[in-house]
């Protein structure tokens, strides 16, 4: 496995690249722009799981009509704190940033809210909800189920996704502590990502057609739960709170990213927000996250560490460190944002994995 050459690139010229492909697509601007603005994000913090990897698959998808380009999105209250944002298949981070909106309005009437996002498409890094929300002084849940991926604990077949679940809190200073996992070892996007490097994966990651360990990015045909019966029952948790509370396709029927890329996902998110106010009140509740921040930095490193961090702090150390400097993407990604192609039909019909069905 030969490792991909990498480039170094401004935040702007790969937000531009990203939001100029995607329009070439067909997505209109102001999605487009949105669209860039997580993926760029994305690369910048390191997720380059959810960053310019995904243009490719987005803009294929784009093209052959799986996105909603005019959609009919709103808001739909359906209770004192709760609501339903409906999104009509459109493009998912287009549809998720404005979902966050009404959740944290009704936060901060009615003390709290649970908002729901019903019918969009791939959505990202939870984490570009999770802090705009926290930069509105709330707390919040977010959480979304994705394609089945994963082999349950005790199985020997595929039944839940990935399925996300972030939190995040203010802090006095300008990071917000945010937290985003896939309840798996490590996300789908993190194995497209090594492929795209070349590179291989730990054997701790995930499995082969045989359920064997592989460290090949390539013959991946399973993911396995964090903590085994523990991540197993986190993500079908998520599954519950999201597609089975908004009745939508949920656990094995949920639609694969890559089976029919003419059809929309009926993908969905939930948000549980809270205003910290209505409790022990918000400078007191900073107060307490920055504590918590500097005392986890404070504990006494393991041998091997050079110090605790809390988590998401490394991701805030390379989106700063990225802005200055610029970040790496493989050559072959940016090659194909500056190309005139729209995309090389590279994914209708692919399996759960991205490869060919047998």
């Amino acid at each position: 496995m030969s490792e991909e050459v990498l480039v170094n690139v401004t935040p702007e010229e790969l937000h531009e690249l990203i939001q100029h492909k995607l329009m070439s697509a067909g997505l209109p601007e102001d999605q487009a722009e949105e669209t860039a603005n997580h993926l760029t994000y994305a690369d910048l913090t390191g997720i380059h799981s959810h960053g310019a990897v995904r243009v490719e698959y987005y803009s294929e998808r784009i093209a052959k009509g799986g996105i909603t380009l005019e959609p009919d999105v709103h808001f739909e209250q359906t209770g004192s704190s709760t609501g339903i944002f409906h999104g009509d298949n459109a493009q998912g981070q287009y549809v998720a940033n404005l979902a966050i909106e009404p959740a944290v309005r009704l936060a901060k009437e009615q003390g709290a809210s649970v908002v729901g996002v019903s019918k969009c498409g791939h959505t990202g890094t939870l984490s570009y909800y999770l802090r705009k929300i926290a930069k509105e002084g709330l707390l919040a849940i977010a959480m979304t189920p994705s394609d089945p991926m994963v082999v349950p604990y005790g199985g020997a077949e595929r039944f839940y996704g990935t399925n996300p679940i972030g939190f995040g809190a203010p802090s006095n200073g300008d990071d917000p502590l945010v937290f985003d996992m896939a309840t798996t070892v490590q996300a789908w996007g993190k194995v497209l990502d090594a492929r795209s490097k070349g590179r291989p994966i730990p054997d701790t990651w995930a499995v082969d057609e045989d359920g064997k360990p592989t460290t090949d990015p390539n013959h991946v045909a399973g993911l396995v739960p964090i903590a085994g019966p523990k991540g197993y029952g986190l993500m079908m948790m998520v599954d519950i709170f999201t597609n089975v509370l908004l009745g939508l396709p949920f656990g094995q029927h949920v639609s694969s990213m890559y089976d029919d890329l003419t059809a929309g996902r009926d993908l969905s998110q939930v948000y549980i927000v809270i205003d910290p106010e209505k409790f022990v009140g918000l400078d007191a509740f900073k107060e307490g996250i920055s504590r918590t921040m500097q005392e986890l930095n404070d504990v006494k490193p393991a041998e091997g560490f050079d110090s605790v961090l809390y988590p998401g702090q490394n991701s805030n150390r390379r989106y700063k460190k990225h802005l200055e400097e610029g970040v790496e993407i493989p050559e072959t990604i940016i090659n194909y944002l500056k190309s005139s192609d729209v995309h090389y039909d590279n994914f209708d019909g692919l399996d759960a994995f991205a490869q060919p069905k047998e």
